[in-house]
């Protein structure tokens, strides 16, 4: 019998990463509970069971259910800051023009992303259909086939991405019909996204949705291997990544961000795949290991020491240069370890705290910790109990716990303002690490330092232990004006909020809400 695919490119649309993964939004306990919790193993060869091994019942993680939410994305901002940044290539979002708020932001991530990859910088190339109320009664196909029309007129493609929006999919929009239609005419791939907000409950769907269209209709489907080329499944980070592939003889391709067409489509023809971050790049690693024998590096993301050996020596395997990884490491060992113990006697008592997307935290906090430093709080924006490569190594969080230790306060909350006061002021930490930046300012206003991670691959590698370390010395040396903005601010929320110990209080009573 043929082989049961975890990735079907067949179909247009993506299995919601809640449905595929069982992708929880809230939750509040210790990492090594959410590790049992989790279950990897089970969930991973038991898919489509319960945890028990029952058709049917679904294998779900107990999930604290938020009666709102204060603000978040959604999975067609995912997209526009996915294959909305591919240079050579246009994203026409089908939605009302409130969609594309967003865009100044992510033109501006876009060009300093252009800038650290050193290529030309321009702006991103997202088009509107602008939909107005009329079009929301009387259907707007023609305004779409007329948006491609004006697309390939203007800026001649090797590319068109159609985003689905909340209000084409509640009109019943057919864009995988127009895309068809308008692909057989301009004889360039035209890519349609089902990404309209509310399929998923989080945004890093959008992840899985950019890159299953790249898949199924950009990847040279008849590839001739690259024995040196690696697949990077990245974000807008500086090359970091070459530095570290470079000295072992392999050549470094950056996906989906700043990639061009072509970029894209020799995805298929690399020796391996590797990510940053596994919430962002299992699904496409996965699916081109599927599809195509590009093997996915099954191995721990590449941060702290262990973390970093493992993976270098995973590459070293499938290509065939384990002698050469083996001198690399043992020389960047002696290189980078006197500088981290210097950096250890000045973060000494330091504690920290990291706010950022799932796995990507786990290889920060294991950073952290190879500096010494403290970590007993951490929120996560969502969690995946196992990933689509379904590989054991690739469970980041258990190998947080196993060989770093566990952090006692591990929230999964999902960018929700509300909450964050509560979290840090159980934990109190000497500064904090986050992503999405809109919750560094509550943290300021309580007196906590934040470091707003832009470049996302800065812990990366043996080298990103000193960068993240000398950051921090940076950050904690701004540490008095935090304390001088607490003194003179005074928080939105009202004294009986301020005053409950439990973050999620509301989930666990909701009754609250109804109370006069």
């Amino acid at each position: 019998m043929p082989k049961e695919k975890r990735i079907n490119l067949d179909f247009v649309d993506v299995e919601n990463r809640e449905k595929r993964l069982g992708t929880i939004t809230a939750w509040d306990g210790s990492a090594s509970d959410l590790v049992k919790e989790s279950n990897y193993q089970i969930r991973a060869l038991k898919k489509g069971k319960g945890c028990a091994g029952e058709k049917g019942k679904g294998c779900k993680l107990c999930e604290l259910k938020m009666p709102f939410n204060q603000q978040t994305m959604c999975s067609q901002s995912i997209v526009g800051c996915q294959v909305g940044n591919i240079p050579d290539a246009i994203l026409i979002e089908h939605s009302s023009i409130g969609c594309s708020a967003i865009h100044p932001r992510f033109n501006l991530g876009y060009k300093v992303g252009l800038i650290r990859r050193g290529k030309k910088v321009e702006n991103i190339q997202i088009l509107s259909t602008n939909l107005l109320e009329k079009d929301m009664v009387f259907g707007a196909t023609q305004k779409l086939k007329q948006s491609i029309q004006d697309a390939w007129v203007r800026f001649n493609p090797k590319a068109i991405f159609i985003s689905a929006a909340c209000a084409t999919a509640i009109i019943g929009e057919d864009i995988a019909s127009v895309a068809k239609e308008a692909e057989n005419e301009l004889g360039i791939p035209v890519i349609p996204l089902s990404c309209e907000g509310f399929r998923s409950k989080h945004w890093s769907t959008g992840f899985d949705i950019s890159q299953h269209g790249i898949l199924r209709q950009i990847v040279n489907k008849h590839p001739k291997k690259q024995e040196d080329l690696i697949n990077i499944i990245a974000l807008w980070g500086t090359d970091y990544f070459s530095e570290m592939l470079n000295p072992i003889g392999l050549r470094v391709n950056y996906v989906i961000d700043m990639a061009t067409v072509d970029e894209l489509a020799q995805c298929s023809e690399a020796a391996a795949t590797a990510t940053f971050c596994f919430t962002l790049g299992s699904y496409m690693a996965a699916a081109l290991e599927q599809e195509y024998g590009v093997p996915e590096i099954k191995a721990p993301q590449p941060y702290g020491f262990k973390g970093t050996d493992t993976w270098l020596r995973e590459i070293g395997k499938i290509v065939h240069r384990e002698d050469q990884v083996e001198e690399f490491i043992k020389s960047e060992h002696e290189r980078v370890k006197p500088k981290i113990e210097e950096l250890k006697k000045k973060l000494k008592g330091v504690k920290g705290f990291v706010a950022t997307g799932s796995a990507y935290a786990h290889g920060i906090i294991a950073v952290l910790k190879e500096l010494g430093l403290e970590v007993d709080g951490s929120i996560v924006f969502h969690h995946d109990p196992v990933y689509d490569g379904g590989n054991e190594d690739q469970d980041s969080l258990k190998f947080l716990v196993e060989n770093y230790g566990d952090v006692e306060h591990f929230t999964v909350s999902k960018t929700q303002q509300f909450q964050f006061y509560g979290i840090l002021r159980r934990v109190n930490p000497d500064f904090i690490i986050i992503r999405h930046n809109g919750l560094a300012p509550l943290a300021a206003k309580v007196g906590i330092p934040a470091f707003p991670l832009g470049d996302e691959h800065l812990p990366f590698g043996y080298e990103g232990i000193i960068r993240m370390g000398e950051a921090l010395l940076e950050v904690l040396a701004h540490k008095k004006f935090g304390e001088n903005l607490k003194r003179h601010v005074k928080l939105p929320y009202t004294k009986w909020w301020l005053d409950q110990e439990d973050p999620f209080v509301l989930a666990k009573h909701p009754e609250i809400l109804d109370e006069e």
